[in-house]
């Protein structure tokens, strides 16, 4: 995923109202950014950050925060904030053939109506195997050295979605999770402190045949790709 235009870098005055935040840009302009984010973005939201925006001029506010960087453990890092580009990180290395679990299906499709009232991320059908229905998480939170978990908030859309996937494999279909890690990690674990009902959800979904896969990303001011695969570290 390739950004559309050059990045604009600055620093983050105050983030606010989860989908706005207030950002002083090299150029010396002071303006109001979207925050295609509505976690709670711990630990990537501090005042005097550096961050890079995307300018859009023909949208609402002109601007959408893609980048940060970080305070990792390894060392500052660039992370991609923006969520909605999870999605098409995932589908365009599906398509390269760059997941080997989900290679080898020649029809790829987003936003499919499945499950009660949903619409899964990725459908791809035409393979070596049944058709896989993909759920996208986009992972940005960091607590416990080189560690991303998910989630940072509550989701109980996330929580139905694994309902979802489960339902899908008693009919003869797979379901996978696909969390996708926008930053450096060496390992991925669910955060139970902080949804315990999801935990829940997640190890009945393990338990019921879903897949899930972690995988970290190359960030940088010029795009975002999918990078490799990291463990999942299951708790007790």
């Amino acid at each position: 995923m390739q950004f559309t235009a050059p990045l604009l870098p600055g620093r983050l005055i105050q983030r606010y109202k989860r989908f706005l935040a207030d950002v002083a840009l090299d150029d010396g302009r002071l303006v109001t950014a979207h925050v295609a984010n509505s976690g709670a973005m711990t630990g990537l939201k501090t005042p005097g950050s550096r961050i890079w925006l995307l300018e859009k001029p023909h949208t609402k506010l002109g601007f959408s925060w893609e980048l940060v960087e970080a305070p990792l453990p390894d060392g500052p890092a660039l992370v991609g904030v923006n969520t909605a580009h999870a999605n098409s990180i995932a589908a365009e290395a599906i398509v390269a053939g760059r997941v080997p679990e989900l290679a080898g299906y020649a029809a790829l499709r987003r936003e499919v109506p499945y499950g009660l009232n949903s619409r899964v991320d990725i459908f791809i059908s035409d393979g070596p195997t049944p058709p896989a229905f993909v759920e996208v998480k986009n992972v940005t939170l960091w607590r416990e050295g080189p560690l991303a978990e998910f989630p940072d908030a509550v989701t109980s859309r996330g929580t139905k979605h694994l309902a979802d996937l489960a339902r899908e494999v008693a009919s003869g279909a797979r379901g996978v999770m696909l969390y996708v890690i926008q930053g450096p990690a060496e390992g991925f674990a669910i955060a139970g402190d902080v949804d315990p009902v999801y935990a829940e959800a997640f190890a009945f979904a393990r338990s019921a045949g879903v897949e899930a896969y972690a995988w970290t990303c190359e960030v940088s001011l010029h795009g975002i790709t999918l990078a490799a695969p990291v463990p999942i570290l299951m708790r007790g």
